[in-house]
């Protein structure tokens, strides 16, 4: 049984404390301390699956909620805020990582905006303490409007990416991924799943369900976290 542990990453200055769900296998590989995406928190079922499916995969997570979304907000923090709070929830993964799991790799990361401001924060040096960054859904450009300007980011990133897409994003192909892909740190990678939309849904013609595509985003994270330097 997935035992889950709620907890709080404590104020820093003005900043709000930030609430966390833990869950910690037997013997993790990894430690992912993992954001949510603009419109949804750490108790949306996509996330839920996700970090489940990690722990079956010996990978431990720290779901955290940014300041916005605890507090009910609708629009998201600024990017200079959000990226304090990354720095902070790193921070006190690295903790946790030392206190329960010392041997497990410490990776940072989040789904779509969580993604981006995680990858952002590590683009301005500001995740010392993280040894790799996995972002799935990158939320490279608004729907109907394609551009590759917010992943220009990424090549100043100095820690291997993982990068979960899947063929149906209307938010960042694969087309426009590859290219970005071949500017990044020696160990990055991109993982695509076939026939899934930004929230990782698949139609039933694919022969898939959703769970089975959650089940082998979580693999592929595992799978390279343990192919980390």
């Amino acid at each position: 049984m997935i035992e889950v542990e709620e907890l709080v990453v404590p104020a820093d200055c003005d900043d709000a404390p930030l609430p966390g769900l833990l869950r910690v296998p037997r013997d993790p590989v990894a430690l992912l301390v993992f954001a949510h995406g603009a419109g949804a928190g750490m108790r949306h079922r996509f996330m839920a699956g996700l970090a489940d499916a990690l722990w079956a995969e010996r990978v431990a997570t720290l779901l955290w909620e940014f300041p916005y979304m605890a507090a009910g907000k609708r629009r998201p923090d600024r990017p200079a805020a959000a990226v304090r709070s990354v720095r902070r929830a790193a921070a006190f993964g690295r903790a946790l990582r030392d206190e329960r799991c010392d041997r497990a790799r410490l990776l940072a990361g989040g789904k779509s905006f969580g993604g981006r401001m995680t990858s952002t924060a590590a683009s301005d040096g500001a995740l010392p303490v993280v040894e790799g960054v996995v972002l799935v859904g990158f939320p490279l450009h608004a729907v109907g409007r394609p551009s590759t300007e917010r992943g220009q980011h990424l090549s100043a990133v100095d820690l291997p990416v993982l990068v979960v897409q899947g063929t149906r994003d209307k938010m960042g192909s694969i087309a426009d991924i590859e290219p970005l892909m071949r500017g990044l740190r020696p160990g990055s990678r991109l993982h695509v799943e076939d026939d899934a939309d930004h929230g990782f849904h698949v139609r039933k013609r694919s022969g898939r369900t959703d769970e089975e595509v959650v089940a082998s985003v979580a693999a592929a994270v595992a799978g390279w976290a343990g192919s980390l330097p």
